[in-house]
């Protein structure tokens, strides 16, 4: 499978946004290896189960929110990095962030390290 940086990064955030079970697993199978893993300072996922539900759980924490990019993915060799925001349309995103992801020799996410750049007021 052969993909651009930015693909990759649609496609990542496209998973995160996804609401669909069946589709967002679907999803995560052909975007991450079986051995995937995210890590950020919240959260560590391993397997495509534990992503899943990683991600599920996220989108039932902030419910009418969506990510998207934000600003340019910078890549080299098998690993890019890209900010992101997550919040609702139309307005200042009330959480920022930036992810490193690293890809296999078949273009699928082995890992990602996530970190938060910005996040509400408790």
């Amino acid at each position: 499978m052969t993909t651009t940086f930015d693909e990759l990064a649609e496609r990542y955030i496209a998973v995160w946004n996804e609401t669909d079970p069946g589709r967002r697993r679907r999803d995560i199978d052909d975007l991450w290896a079986p051995e995937g893993r995210y890590i950020d300072p919240l959260t560590v996922a391993e397997g495509r189960d534990a992503l899943d539900a990683t991600i599920a759980a996220v989108q039932n924490q902030f419910p009418g929110m969506t990510f998207r990019l934000a600003g340019p993915v910078d890549g080299h060799h098998n690993q890019a990095r890209f900010t992101w925001e997550l919040g609702p349309d139309g307005v200042e995103a009330p959480i920022v962030g930036f992810d490193v992801v690293v890809t296999d020799g078949n273009g699928r996410l082995t890992q990602v390290l996530g970190f938060l750049d910005r996040l509400p007021a408790a």
